[in-house]
């Protein structure tokens, strides 16, 4: 039976008629949308010139850039046309005012992102979600972001963009056939998730980032962090057990014996230190001096950017100076809780936790109740990543930051009405003149974090260091490509004098006092200086670890692995075996502690958090692991990518186990038992 013409169903002419008219109007959107992402190609390509030198030709870089953007717009086609066209079906003219505001805001961002990758040369992602919002505040001001030079390019940005609705896109309107083939020209880059093997590659990480279409790295990590895409082992593939069975084999892998604490295990007693330093009587006063982005790249001998500590050079001769030593966080938020506790990142970096840090053992509350007074000196503002709501946990003794500053001091130069604090000179004046110099008073832990090597990179005394940084240029045997390369990066690189000369400076006062005899120092970065091109996705990590003391009985260069999580172990173990302090027989740390073996191994298991968000980096054994790509690490932690399925399921797997407990401290479960607490930090 053949139903009559009143009872079938027939689509809507008006609905036909709306749909066309909308595909037709959204044709003009697009084509303006890939003009003005070939315009932002250009512009940012040009502010990198202006700035810096491009590590690639001008025409190039365009190229292959344009390219990437190419592939992201088409993927974009489908997507903002069903919204463009369930707009239109309702209203055209409200289709157009909601995409106008839209469209200025995509490049108004877009822009953004440009910007915060050139002052910071980091690829804005996800990280952004995990600082609070005076933290953002601060950063974004402090970066010179609001200046008025770059609020006036914003602006005028915006007016070309405005410009370009009003006039261009009018007339780049394709017909319905046209329209039709563009969107058929979309549509299967769309479903094949834009085509990502197709996109152009260098070796170096600094074009990589330079290609990327910034706000296409945004929106994907923003995706992958609110759908927490990651690796999850399939535990009933054949290889699993055997796979982990052969990472709880490693060395420096627990036997986590304990449901209910994810990261409780059986201490170590190792001991690794105390054949290095003279045993005076006293406890020793500890030192630990956190130089904000001190890299290995420009630190000390072989920095393949070239030496410029020429202070921090010297006393590594005179030190245990670990020369392949990794941050394990790529910002400062992972530093205090890395070094002092070895303790875990859970979602946000372990200081995000707020109040619901769990109870702990660190070197802080550990020593405090044996005895030791604790302080931490810092010339920017503590609460800044909440790192004194972490040191109050830990029974820090005092906390010194710069509102504790008097009016003698001045803080380091503006930018955009934003200043971090004191300058490096000023924070060792203070401590020196703040910290006990007596020999009878209580044995000391002094933690010192700097601001001043980081973003804005201003000094009060500029042209001086400028000038600094040109003699050190001509001393240090570089090509005229490489100088002028270094050139580009002249206040960062003076910034970095400056802290050295500090240090020299530091130590020269330092050593007048009575308690120099019987004093640790431990100098490190937090991570490195990113707004300096990095050569490899590793290099942000690297930075150096020099363990100086008029205790030492011999210096060594040590080229095993190590990183900020084997410092609190092994300081430990050496107070517990040279001065008696007590340890418990269970603890979370996340290391056996420090290899001073002289050669080039890596007996650990390193988790790397790049950003608060970003927990993608793994090493063990002599590999890296960057989400999917594995790299073979070399001594100086050179790298390169190398494909070995089996080892990189191996490391896959090992990385997954290591973020399954992370996740559930994250999800609230303790770290450790009440009883340790009170038994060995109450």
């Amino acid at each position: 039976m053949t139903p009559d013409n009143n009872t079938m169903h027939t689509i809507n002419p008006n609905l036909i008629y709306k749909l066309k008219q909308g595909l037709v109007e959204f044709s003009g959107y697009a084509l303006l949308l890939l003009i003005g992402i070939l315009f932002c190609r250009i512009l940012e390509l040009i502010l990198f010139q202006t700035s810096q030198s491009l590590p690639f030709s001008f025409i190039e870089l365009l190229s292959k850039g344009f390219f990437t953007d190419l592939l992201f717009w088409l993927y974009l086609l489908i997507p903002t046309a069903l919204l463009f066209l369930f707009f239109s079906v309702i209203s055209i003219k409200a289709a157009k005012v909601i995409f106008n505001v839209l469209f200025v805001l995509f490049f108004l961002v877009n822009l953004q992102f440009i910007y915060y990758y050139k002052t910071s040369l980091v690829l804005l992602g996800s990280d952004l979600f995990g600082y609070s919002i005076n933290d953002i505040k601060q950063t974004i001001g402090a970066s010179g972001v609001l200046a008025f030079g770059t609020v006036v390019l914003f602006l005028v940005f915006i007016a070309f963009i405005i410009l370009g609705l009003i006039f261009l896109k009018p007339r780049l309107k394709l017909n319905f056939a046209f329209s039709s083939v563009l969107m058929l020209i979309g549509l299967p880059v769309f479903l094949l998730g834009g085509l990502p093997d197709l996109k152009p590659k260098y070796e170096q990480d600094f074009a990589n980032n330079l290609i990327t279409n910034k706000s296409q790295h945004f929106y994907n990590a923003a995706i992958d962090y609110v759908t927490q895409t990651t690796y999850k082992p399939d535990i009933y593939a054949d290889n699993y057990l055997s796979q982990l069975e052969r990472r709880v084999a490693q060395q420096g892998k627990f036997n986590y014996k304990y449901p209910d604490y994810p990261f409780l295990h059986d201490a170590e007693n190792s001991d690794v230190l105390s054949p290095f330093f003279e045993n005076r009587g006293k406890k020793p006063n500890l030192v630990f001096i956190v130089v904000e982005g001190l890299g290995r790249a420009f630190t000390n001998e072989e920095a393949y950017l070239g030496n410029f500590t020429p202070f921090l050079d010297s006393l590594s001769k005179q030190s245990l100076y670990f020369k392949n030593f990794l941050s394990n966080g790529g910002r400062t938020f992972a530093v205090l809780p890395s070094l002092l506790g070895s303790e875990p990142f859970a979602q946000n970096g372990f200081l995000a936790l707020q109040e619901n840090m769990p109870e702990q053992l660190s070197m802080l509350n550990m020593l405090q109740r044996n005895g030791y007074t604790s302080a931490f000196y810092y010339g920017g503002d503590a609460t800044f990543d909440n790192m004194s709501g972490y040191l109050k946990l830990n029974k820090t003794t005092t906390i010194f930051d710069e509102k504790s500053f008097s009016g003698s001091y001045s803080k380091l130069p503006e930018s955009g009405g934003f200043s971090w604090g004191y300058g490096d000179a000023d924070l060792y004046d203070y401590y020196l003149n703040k910290s006990i110099d007596d020999t009878l008073a209580a044995p000391r832990l002094d933690i010192l974090l700097t601001v001043t090597t980081h973003s804005p990179f201003k000094l009060k005394d500029q042209n001086r260091y400028n000038s600094l940084f040109e003699d050190r240029l001509k001393v240090l045997n570089l090509t005229q490509q490489e100088t002028a390369q270094r050139q580009n990066f002249k206040e960062e690189f003076a910034t970095v004098l400056y802290a050295d000369e500090s240090l020299k400076n530091l130590f020269k006062n330092y050593s007048k006092r009575k308690d120099f005899d019987n004093t640790i120092f431990f100098i490190t970065g937090d991570h490195r200086i990113p707004e300096i091109p990095l050569s490899t996705k590793i290099d942000r990590y690297h930075v150096p670890l020099i363990v100086y003391s008029p205790m030492l009985k011999k210096a060594k260069t040590i080229n095993a692995i190590s990183s900020h999580f084997d410092v609190a172990p092994s300081v430990l173990r050496y107070l517990n075996n040279s001065y008696g302090i007590p340890l418990p027989q269970q603890t979370s740390f996340l290391s056996k502690g420090l290899d001073t073996v002289a050669s080039f191994r890596n007996t650990h298991q390193i988790p790397l958090m790049q950003t608060k968000t970003d927990l993608i980096d793994f090493v063990s054994e002599t590999y890296h692991l960057n989400g999917n790509q594995l790299y073979q690490l070399y001594p100086n932690l050179y790298e390169e990518p190398i494909t070995d399925d089996t080892k990189k399921e191996e490391l896959l797997t090992a990385f997954a186990e290591f973020k399954r407990r992370n996740q559930q401290i994250a999800e609230g479960k303790p770290l450790i038992p009440d009883s340790l607490v009170t038994k060995y930090a109450k």
